[in-house]
């Protein structure tokens, strides 16, 4: 046995006689056991070495941060993509009977089924429809920590209507399961945005403001349910700015809640009343994914 070890066991025994305590005993076998296998010691520094040095390098690109000096600009311009699901907040009458507008003389048949006073009739979306939805960022820099954003645009959306009762239409005399209505928005929102500190390229923040829309789709006089063109929302959201080499990324998720009731008057007499006289108030509402490109 080499004289070393023999003199780090005979220092051993020397403190073992001294101090009977066990975690001393433990802590010195492993320093022993580590010196005897010092084959392993350096192949664990090598390890470390390389993790460290690896570790340095993605660090340094986390730090390399781009566009610097992009949101000290007042103003600056983009455009944006988004895909959009619209629905309804539906008020019925608890009976058709309670609408004014119904008509107790002159009861309507419906496919074959007699629309009386005290019927319930609803109306659900049971499934959203994708839509899409294209504008420009026009963006105002108000702080370090709030903006001022318009993002006019136009989307395209659709409804679908499916009642409790059949639908009778007199421009479509096929079997119809449900009832669609398409719309086409001309978007005028105005947003507040408030961003929190910039991480690395990341950036966070939140969304809150009005959005004026105008439906331009076609409604007809034989419309089934038709909709008054204007209307305001509330809109709320959250987001999350990316700063790429040549560009800022937005990914945001937003909320538009109507305001204001859409429904408009009844069709003409050649179609169903029913199918409008179920609601005392239709509000519309939105949700949108958007990506903005700034």
């Amino acid at each position: 046995m080499p004289s070393d070890k023999v003199n780090i066991w005979y220092c051993h025994y020397l403190h073992c006689s001294k101090i009977d305590s066990s975690y001393n005993n433990l802590v010195l076998l492993w320093f022993l056991t580590v010196v005897d296998n010092c084959f392993i010691v350096k192949r664990f520094l090598y390890i470390l070495i390389f993790l460290c040095v690896g570790f340095s390098s993605v660090a340094q690109r986390l730090l390399l941060k781009n566009m610097t000096t992009f949101d000290d600009k007042r103003i600056h311009f983009g455009f944006t993509l988004g895909i959009n699901t619209v629905d309804f907040n539906f008020d019925h009458y608890s009976v058709i009977g309670n609408n004014p507008k119904f008509d107790r003389e002159n009861l309507e048949n419906v496919n074959g089924t007699i629309i009386y006073d005290t019927m319930a009739i609803r109306a659900d979306i049971p499934r959203l429809v994708p839509g899409f939805t294209v504008g420009i960022v026009t963006n105002l820099r108000l702080s370090e920590s709030f903006d001022l954003r318009f993002l006019p645009g136009m989307s395209f959306s659709e409804r679908r209507l499916r009642y409790n009762i059949p639908i009778a239409d007199v421009n479509n005399t096929g079997e119809n399961n449900y009832y669609s209505i398409k719309s086409t928005f001309l978007d005028f929102p105005l947003l507040l945005k408030y961003k929190s500190r910039k991480m690395n390229n990341q950036r966070p923040y939140i969304i809150s403001g009005v959005a004026y829309r105008i439906d331009i789709s076609k409604t007809g006089q034989e419309d089934l349910v038709r909709l008054k063109p204007f209307s305001l929302s509330a809109e709320a959201g959250i987001g999350w700015d990316t700063y790429l080499q040549f560009f800022r990324l937005s990914t945001e998720l937003k909320f538009s809640f109507g305001l204001d009731n859409v429904l408009d008057d009844g069709p003409k007499s050649t179609q169903p009343q029913v199918y409008t006289n179920a609601f005392s108030k239709l509000s519309s509402n939105m949700f949108v994914l958007s990506f903005h490109f700034e």
